[in-house]
């Protein structure tokens, strides 16, 4: 991977340089660190599958878990962070396959296995429809208006507007310039969308989660070249938009009025911690158990909250509260490690073959492919063959009589 280093920046091109690029285990750390926020959120912080509200069960443990659910924003931080990353020098072909291949086998097999605990025990979460599970199946539910078989989902199809806005960038070639556009671009029509009163454009801009994404995207700038004005401009008006947007943030995720300033300050955290990986500042880490603890984040998010929610409002009564937390959050990584080498890795590498081969069938018959070209010239009939074919169906051709040449002399 090619890296700019400390040198200017002349004309708005970085002036790359070779140096390698340390894996950044740190970052591994802060997605399951985020993850377990979200399931401290769900298992502590909800009634859930305790039926009540657990101020009474966890009154030292509750204040804090309360804002667990700004492990979203911290995932859509990281994710502009990657996905700008991992596109860079990639096409769209490759840039659909990553994606398609690593956000839908566990996806699947977690719908079905939710479906199936619902099901047999709907105490917590009924199934509405197993239409809507069928259409869950797509990622593409919210878009729909339909229910989330799991409540988590809902944050999926956010991501997966991101990846549909970025791979504009993608098609025409990942550059320094064409991101910082990107950024702006969608900066200016997230603000805009607020006072648009539309809802298209409000579905698309996300106004409320569109600052994490780009100040993700802003940081990887930062750290594949060099810190700039511009890129801390970016960087800090994002922080500035996603405070903005907090409020509301906390009212939806609340149900009784609870103080803004601690989301405030996790937000602030976040943005420290991303700027300082931009800066270099945790290149040393190199603890390979990060990658570990890391691959497990997407399968935990997955299955985590109503199967959860399940087992607590089944055990609730025999054992203690901190014992079921905690000792449920072991099992449901646990699940998630089967989950990641038993399917996601080996029904991921499955897809990504399968779409491979699917796109490079649709690369050799391509109009400009030199393989087509090659196959219409084999298949295109020879001048003598057609002449005599014609001449055996129609009889001589008479190009000086109007309708010569068609049967019916017409």
């Amino acid at each position: 991977m090619r890296f700019a280093g400390r040198g200017e920046l002349e004309g708005g091109r970085a002036a790359a340089v070779q140096r390698s690029a340390p894996r950044l285990y740190v970052l591994d750390g802060l997605r399951i660190i985020a993850a377990l926020m979200v399931v401290m959120f769900h298992y502590v912080s909800l009634r859930g599958g305790w039926g009540q509200d657990t101020s009474g069960i966890f009154p030292e443990l509750k204040p804090l878990a309360q804002y667990g659910w700004l492990g979203v924003e911290v995932f859509f931080l990281i994710s502009g962070f990657v996905i700008c990353m991992s596109t860079w020098g990639r096409s769209l072909g490759d840039f659909v396959l990553s994606r398609v291949s690593r956000v839908y086998p566990a996806y699947w097999v977690a719908i079905g296995l939710t479906t199936l605990i619902v099901s047999l025990w709907p105490q917590v979460r009924q199934v509405h429809s197993y239409d809507d599970v069928l259409t869950n199946l797509t990622m593409l539910q919210t878009g729909f208006g339909v229910w989330d078989v799991d409540g988590v989902y809902w944050t999926l199809f956010v991501e997966l507007k991101f990846y549909v806005l970025f791979a504009v960038v993608v098609a025409t070639g990942v550059t320094y310039r064409k991101c910082v556009l990107f950024c702006a671009i969608w900066t200016v029509v997230a603000m805009t969308s607020t006072q648009a009163d539309s809802k298209l454009l409000t579905m698309w801009a996300m106004p409320l989660y569109a600052p994490y994404f780009v100040a993700g995207i802003a940081f990887y700038l930062m750290y594949r070249y060099r810190p700039t004005a511009l890129l801390w401009g970016i960087a800090g008006l994002s922080l500035l938009l996603a405070q903005h947007h907090l409020t509301k943030r906390v009212t939806d995720n609340s149900t009784h009025d609870i103080a803004v300033w601690p989301a405030r300050l996790i937000v602030l955290a976040a943005f420290v911690i991303m700027a300082l990986i931009a800066c270099g500042a945790f290149n040393r880490i190199q603890w390979r158990w990060l990658s570990t603890a890391g691959a497990l984040t997407y399968p935990l998010y997955l299955l985590h909250q109503y199967i959860g929610m399940t087992v607590i409002y089944a055990l609730r009564e025999k054992l203690p509260p901190y014992v079921l937390v905690f000792g449920l959050i072991v099992a449901m990584m646990g699940a998630a490690w089967l989950l990641h080498r038993l399917v996601e890795r080996p029904m991921g590498s499955w897809l990504r073959k399968i779409m491979r081969s699917s796109m490079e069938e649709v690369r050799r018959h391509s109009p400009g492919a030199p393989a087509a070209r090659a196959a219409d010239k084999a298949a295109a009939p020879e001048p003598e063959r057609v002449a005599a074919q014609r001449l055996r169906a129609y009889g001589p051709a008479e190009p000086d009589r109007v309708g010569a040449g068609r049967p019916d002399g017409t």
